[in-house]
């Protein structure tokens, strides 16, 4: 499980100027979230469209630096609650990045600096002082490659749960036999949860990592192209319990799979080159894309 080390870096207004070195954080709460929609409320809220009162997360003119490289320039896009978004682009330009500061989890490959905006529940995540680990609580993430940790299945759903204080036999294998029911797992590790992770199949790790997330009940669930690895019948099953679990959690999956993200998202953002090229509903940007660059992109042309 990722930790903060307790700094955060200082941001600075101008392109030009290198951020100041690490200053020791004080930890800001973030603000209390409001209700989760119903599986209904949120079927409801992607009939009628996006609003700025059903938005998880919203960039706006964001710029991130690794060192003197900037990766990402002017981006300003949204996350709807309870939408599957793809961030679609060929590779290097900048989708895992953009991911990552949704969480601040570029903040563990320093230097980095960003400027501009990225608001959860309308507070900047970005200022100084941010609680990380809080963040990275509501706003998980699932890597491209399954990371489970060198133990049982049951201790690798119970590990977020313990850090947070859960504590009692009854309580925590309730909690890990939900996760596993929403990552579509249970059935098949049910009996032998007191065995280590690693001897689990790929497809089974993943969603093993998925579970895991899902233990601490975040509001945000991002993947880095989750399936990337896996075979056809693995990759069905991870989109399977992405669209399961959509009414409860939002999702942001960067994929290179043009197939994939036109059958299981609702919105689509197309990168290149660390700018945005265009985002809209996913239907009409792979029928109808406005953009010459975004037609060449999903047909095959570059990338």
């Amino acid at each position: 499980m990722e930790t903060d080390a307790g700094v955060v870096e200082t941001r600075s207004s101008s392109p030009g100027v290198e951020a100041a070195g690490p200053t020791p954080a004080v930890p800001v709460p973030l603000v209390t979230p409001s209700p989760r929609p119903t599986a209904g409320a949120a079927g409801a809220a992607g009939a009628t469209g996006s609003t700025e009162a059903a938005l998880a997360l919203e960039a706006q003119g964001l710029c991130l630096w690794y060192g003197s490289h900037q990766a990402l320039f002017e981006i300003s896009t949204s996350i709807q609650r309870n939408w599957i978004t793809a961030i679609i682009g060929p590779s290097g330009c900048g989708k895992s990045s953009l991911l990552r500061c949704f969480n601040r989890m570029n903040d563990l490959y320093p230097p980095i600096r960003y400027d501009g905006a990225l608001r959860f529940h309308g507070q900047d995540v970005l200022r100084p002082g941010v609680d990380l680990v809080d963040l990275r609580r509501r706003v998980g993430m699932v890597f491209q490659r399954a990371n489970p940790f060198p133990m049982s299945i049951f201790d690798n759903v119970a590990y977020g749960p313990r850090l947070q204080g859960t504590r009692g036999k009854g309580k925590l294998e309730a909690v890990v036999e939900l996760a596993l029911k929403r990552a579509a797992l249970w059935n098949e590790v049910k009996d032998r949860l007191g065995r280590s992770a690693l001897g689990l199949s790929g497809g089974q790790q993943q969603r093993l990592c998925i579970a895991r997330a899902l233990a601490v009940e975040p509001e945000v669930l991002l993947l880095d192209e989750p399936a990337s690895a896996l075979d056809p019948t693995a990759t069905a099953k991870i989109e399977e319990l992405i669209l399961e679990i959509k009414a409860t959690v939002t999702v942001a999956i960067v994929t290179h799979n043009m197939q994939q993200a036109a059958r299981i998202s609702d919105r689509t953002v197309f990168l290149l080159s660390g700018r945005l090229v265009e985002e809209g509903p996913t239907k009409g940007l792979f029928t109808q894309p406005r953009e010459r660059l975004t037609e060449d992109y999903i047909t095959g042309r570059f990338g």
